[in-house]
């Protein structure tokens, strides 16, 4: 499927949404509701984006393994957008991605995408990818790349570039 077709389709169960849920609980209760959702969103974006940094810089500091610091600040941040968006379906998505089994399944399935990905480049031959510490593919075999050096003078004898002038 496209993604404009998956942007349209998205767009319809919203607006279908809106309609029945306004039909159970009437207007005023449905604006309420994407207001708060919305302003919940709002509010986990900056306070998950201070904690992520804090905890970033808390993981760099102690040499610990940043990506899943890295991994849970983005479902937060993107659970936020979804509440931030108005409509039902994408404030259901964002308060399921903020469950940590859900964030865990989401991030088994993307990991196993990308080492998927990652495990036909090698085959490629393209990159040389390690699983554990033990190099899998290499470089391009066969590739023979020769170059040549120069000494440049040092800065004070070239004449500045246009870049540094001032």
């Amino acid at each position: 499927m496209s993604f404009l077709a998956l942007i349209v389709v998205l767009s319809l169960v919203e607006i279908a949404l809106f309609v029945t849920v306004g039909g159970w609980i009437g207007l005023w209760w449905t604006m309420a509701i994407i207001l708060g959702t919305a302003l919940a969103g709002i509010l986990l974006i900056r306070a998950q984006g201070t904690r992520a940094r804090d905890q970033l810089r808390l993981a760099m500091m102690s040499r610990d393994d940043p990506s899943p610091v890295l991994a849970n600040g983005a479902f937060a941040v993107v659970s936020g957008i979804l509440l931030v968006l108005p409509g039902f379906l994408a404030d259901a998505l964002g308060l399921l991605l903020l469950l940590p089994p859900v964030r865990q399944l989401v991030l088994d399935r993307l990991s196993r995408g990308a080492s998927r990905k990652m495990a036909q480049i090698s085959e490629d031959g393209a990159f040389i990818v390690t699983y554990g510490g033990t190099p899998r593919g290499a470089g391009r075999r066969g590739d023979v790349i020769d170059g040549t050096w120069e000494e440049l003078p040092d800065d004070e004898t070239r004449p500045p570039s246009g870049w540094t002038r001032h």
